[in-house]
């Protein structure tokens, strides 16, 4: 299904990676002014997990802020099907060095659970639309 691109009511979400797995962050912009509405990391992690936490992160602040008016756009497919599952489904190793981490996608996964989730969340159409404005600019 394609989507008309909104940009008037919408945050895009998006991760890097420096090596996968490797130093993971990731971010929300607000597509309307182009401001960052929120940053994490880097931490050691991998580029899915990143994007499910941006897409939870997003979830949870627009409720934190009353927001319901608004949707998110990710180009991760990948991290779509977790939030849908309410499952980081990773591979990463759970090792002292991503036990934080760990915790961290635990946390998500619970706020999942007991928030319904009535933001929609849109997949981002890079081949219409480019890169996605919450992209870091890190592709060679």
């Amino acid at each position: 299904m394609h989507y008309a691109l909104k940009t008037d009511n919408a945050w895009a979400v998006d991760a890097a990676c420096s090596g996968n797995p490797g130093q993971m962050e990731y971010q929300g912009i607000d597509l309307a002014t182009g401001a960052q509405v929120f940053h994490f990391g880097p931490v050691f992690g991998t580029n899915n997990i990143g994007e499910f936490l941006a897409i939870v992160h997003a979830l949870a602040l627009m409720e934190q802020r009353g927001i319901t008016d608004k949707v998110i756009y990710s180009d991760s497919f990948t991290a779509m099907t977790w939030v849908n599952k309410k499952h980081c489904k990773t591979k990463l190793a759970h090792t002292p060095e991503t036990e934080s981490l760990y915790q961290i996608i635990r946390r998500a996964e619970q706020w999942l659970r007991v928030h319904p989730v009535r933001i929609p969340i849109i997949q981002w159409e890079t081949k219409r639309w480019g890169e996605i404005p919450a992209d870091f600019g890190r592709k060679k």
